[in-house]
């Protein structure tokens, strides 16, 4: 059988409305009346129709044989976009005119007959429960929504898909997206632009990937609004379910969406749905559901009234609310209020168990006007909400670059000499237990961790016995914590260093410790190799005009043995609470073992 998607969408027509003449049937079908005339005598031709243009019961059981029989909702993600609601309430429970959305999703199958719904849930997943004796549906459980994207969430489902709507928990749509009628595959996206999609209908209608976004130079490469929701019949049934299995079993696409198994090289292999973008949005960020509703209850949140009350404006004078990548410990969001920008922090999953505001109070205090960092528009030390302005012409420290570390390290000893002393002391033997009392008895996932850690606590009686000058010492001195700030309108690395100017942020692990504690710090997090970690050592020496210490030297491995294992064990706490940092964390554990090797040779 070889029918066009114009054929299928006429038979669809006619299912529906019957059929009058050809030009009624144009203007029900949005085709021209040659494609109409076209269509028409290849659906007889087919015996879809017959001579009086009425549907035959191979026409009726074609359009059955791919209609709807079930639907798939996702709804496990975080949703960052819409930091900083997302700290209250998951997205699919926000409300439009009153509704959550995921409700009215709910709402609009029913009314065509869709009753078999399965919801993937994961971050907030209690939130969701009362849906199951609401409407009656099915619910999977994505353990790993902190470390893997939807793709793995559909892959949960994939054995329920077959003649099927997929759908993302946070559409709203004016009019029902469903249908009870369906004849092909499709995924929708918008008829607007938007430079952040990865996908656009070509001049084919077709669904093809945009091009690499730094060779973007004219509209027909930037994408068109996703959407997400789609449905799935036929053959590409089969294909999406075996793309979805292959694919989940690769860790390389832990990050992958769910369309990137629709894909064939650089074309999708369902059809392009385009809708307008008034009727039906993904509802992504604060400011989208603002817009759609003025009165939405999420929209009382308390981060964006304490930024409202402490910049003196209204709730709506807030603006262009955009969240920031996702820190270690805590969710950020930059917005604008009265043409300045700003960046507001909210702490993240479990950290008033990890970091005391007061004491960081205490730390901003003593460094406050004293050229380190810009001072802080807002500091609440009973919850962590804080409020800074907005660094323009920045970029953080590449722990690859020369430069960037001669700078850096230069900033970083500055500090150091300053000899500024808070009340308390960042104790790390005392953190590295700490961490792992939050455990709540639970077992480390390193089979030798205490073998490895009996190590390291060892190495305190060559700590003791050093001569240690305290002061205050930043703990978090990674490179994303150095802001290289360009002075000019110049940019790139080649500015001349007396036209830059270096900060120091983010300081809420602070305290009393050597100072040589920050160097191995910034090791860690740059996962350094031996190599470079001595080139970051020798680097702080020569910008004070020294030589290196070769006793510091084995001391800083010690501090990387013992900080490696307080990064793995903090690491350890945060996978329980659902955040995963891959990598990072293995790499941290593998520092505990290794540098207390190298350590004990040199000693």
């Amino acid at each position: 059988m070889n029918i066009s998607i114009i054929d299928k969408d006429i038979l669809l027509t006619i299912q529906s409305f019957g059929f009058v003449n050809q030009r009624k049937l144009m203007e029900q079908s949005g085709y021209s009346i040659g494609s109409v005339n076209k269509s028409i005598n290849s659906l007889i031709e087919e015996g879809m129709l017959d001579q009086d243009n009425k549907l035959t019961k191979k026409g009726r059981d074609y359009i059955e044989e791919r209609s709807p029989k079930n639907a798939v909702i996702l709804a496990a993600g975080y949703g960052m976009r819409m930091v900083p609601i997302n700290t209250e309430t998951p997205k699919g429970l926000l409300t439009v005119d009153g509704v959550p959305l995921i409700e009215r999703t709910i709402e609009h199958l029913h009314q065509v007959g869709i009753k078999d719904i399965t919801m993937i849930v994961g971050f907030m997943m209690e939130q969701y429960d009362y849906l199951v004796d609401k409407y009656d549906i099915n619910m999977i459980y994505n353990n790993d929504y902190a470390s893997k994207n939807n793709l793995h969430s559909l892959a949960l489902a994939a054995d329920r898909l077959d003649r099927t709507y997929i759908v993302p928990c946070d559409i709203w749509s004016e009019n029902n997206p469903f249908s009870e009628k369906e004849v092909y595959s499709w995924y929708m996206v918008s008829d607007v632009l938007d430079e952040d999609s990865w996908i656009r209908v070509n001049r084919k209608a077709e669904l093809v990937k945009v091009v690499d976004e730094k060779k973007r130079d004219d509209l027909d490469k930037i994408g068109n609004r996703m959407i997400g929701i789609s449905y799935v019949c036929g053959e590409e049934t089969e294909i999406l379910k075996n793309m979805l299995l292959e694919m989940d079993k690769n860790p390389l696409n832990d990050e992958s969406f769910w369309e990137d198994a629709a894909f064939r090289k650089d074309r999708m292999y369902l059809n392009a749905k385009v809708v307008d973008h008034t009727k039906t949005t993904e509802v992504n960020t604060y400011e989208q559901l603002r817009e759609l509703d003025s009165e939405s209850r999420n929209l009382e949140n308390d981060a964006i009234r304490v930024a409202a009350e402490e910049l003196g404006v209204n709730v709506s004078g807030i603006k262009n609310i955009t969240v920031l990548k996702k820190g270690m410990t805590n969710r950020s969001f930059l917005f604008t209020c009265k043409d300045d920008k700003y960046i507001m922090r909210i702490p993240g999953e479990g950290t008033s168990k990890l970091i005391d505001r007061h004491m960081e109070a205490d730390v901003y205090d003593a460094i406050k006007g004293k050229g380190i960092c810009d001072d802080n528009v807002y500091l609440n030390a009973d919850n962590g909400y804080k409020i800074t302005k907005f660094i323009d012409n920045s970029r953080n420290c590449d722990p690859l670059d020369q430069g960037d570390i001669e700078m850096c390290m230069k900033k970083l000893r500055d500090f150091h000499d300053m000899k500024l002393s808070v009340p308390h002391t960042f104790d790390i033997f005392a953190h590295i237990d700490y961490y792992e009392k939050l455990w709540n008895g639970a077992s480390s996932v390193y089979r030798d961790y205490q073998d490895t850690k009996e190590k390291v606590l060892s190495l305190k009686d060559y700590i003791d016995g050093q001569d240690i000058s305290m002061g205050l010492a930043h703990i978090d001195s990674v490179p994303d914590n150095f802001m290289i700030i360009e002075k000019s309108e110049a940019a790139g690395k080649n500015m001349k260093k007396d036209h830059i100017k270096i900060q120091l942020i983010d300081w809420e692990y602070a305290g009393m410790q050597d100072r040589y504690v920050d160097l191995a710090m910034f090791s860690i997090y740059s996962m350094y190799d031996k190599d470079h970690v001595d080139n970051l050592i020798d680097t702080y020496f020569a910008v004070g005009g020294q030589k290196t210490d070769e006793d510091i030297r084995t001391r800083i491995y010690v501090y990387i043995s013992m900080c490696g294992l307080l990064w793995s064990n903090w690491c350890e706490y945060k996978r329980g609470l659902g955040v995963d940092f891959g990598e990072y964390s293995l790499r941290q554990y593998r520092y505990a073992k290794d540098y207390y090797k190298l350590a004990k040779e040199r000693m």
